[in-house]
């Protein structure tokens, strides 16, 4: 079904979503952006659609912006839920960790790249925003860690929830990879402890935070110290990977990640067990993580 590009209904830093045909819209990526990255993120979402991303129906070109047509999801984003109050923070924190465990417990498609790949490929292109040794380091404790393919959203966050009738649906697939269930949750760790905006209010994203990682320990069968423990050696990978994205931080806050993701390093070798840490089996250090 051909569509025409009808009222702005949403839209990011990245693009803006608008009516396209009867049940779709069209992602409307900005025209200053990349069109690879357009086509990525609908490699990713065709990819990602069992696990309950929107359906591509066709990718556009509209004014000379690249745009993705999906399958519309009528509803408020969790976001929106509980900056109105029609939900609390625990339990928006429950229904992320859920959303997380179904994430990780499906297959990852082969199309989806490794955490290892993206890191190597993104650093190389970014060395303006990532030092040569630390991204040297962090690839280095990549692979130390042992080897773990699963399905990974890497920014599952409120604002990329949407609560339909018939439940939540997660969209923004473009940053997914093959990773540890860990690092999708030390992303999250990240955003919501290190990255919080000056003026929020940090009581929040703190109750959303702890809510998120007792509820996936529970739901893993971890003890929350176990979690934090497996978490530990994702932060500095993490740190990277947010400055990588080129996600929106304060001076003061990408020169913090820099000097944590330093500090970090250099304790990395207390957290993996040598050159023999790259076993390939899924539980080989994760402790039942999903």
């Amino acid at each position: 079904m051909r569509g025409f590009l009808g009222e702005k209904i949403g839209g990011g830093a990245s693009a803006d979503i608008h009516v396209w045909a009867p049940g779709q819209v069209v992602k409307l990526f900005k025209a200053s952006g990349s069109e690879w990255f357009g086509r990525h993120e609908a490699r990713m979402t065709r990819a990602a659609f069992a696990v309950g991303a929107p359906e591509v129906f066709d990718e556009v070109s509209v004014n000379g912006r690249f745009g993705i047509v999906l399958r519309r999801l009528d509803g408020p984003t969790l976001q929106q839920l509980l900056l109105t109050g029609a939900m609390t923070p625990g339990q928006a924190g429950a229904i992320l960790a859920s959303l997380y465990i179904s994430v990780h417990r499906t297959p990852p498609p082969p199309e989806v790249p490794l955490l290892r790949r993206w890191i190597d490929h993104a650093s190389q292109a970014s060395r303006e925003i990532l030092p040569e040794h630390i991204a040297t380091g962090v690839l280095a404790l990549i692979d130390r860690l042992p080897r773990e393919d699963r399905l990974c959203h890497s920014d599952l966050h409120g604002g990329n929830v949407i609560m339909t009738a018939d439940g939540p649906r997660i969209i923004d697939w473009g940053c997914a990879l093959r990773a540890s269930g860990v690092f999708d949750i030390a992303r999250m760790h990240v955003s919501l402890s290190e990255l919080v905006p000056d003026d929020a209010d940090p009581e929040l994203p703190r109750v959303i935070n702890a809510t998120v990682q007792s509820e996936y320990a529970r739901l893993s069968g971890l003890s929350p110290a176990a979690l934090t423990e497996a978490m530990k050696p994702y932060l500095p990978i993490l740190r990277a990977f947010v400055l990588l994205q080129r996600r929106r931080a304060t001076p003061a806050q990408r020169k913090q990640l820099i000097q944590r993701i330093e500090a970090t390093l250099r304790q990395a070798s207390a957290w993996t067990t040598g050159s023999g840490a790259s076993d390939s089996s899924p539980q080989a250090s994760g402790r039942g993580i999903p």
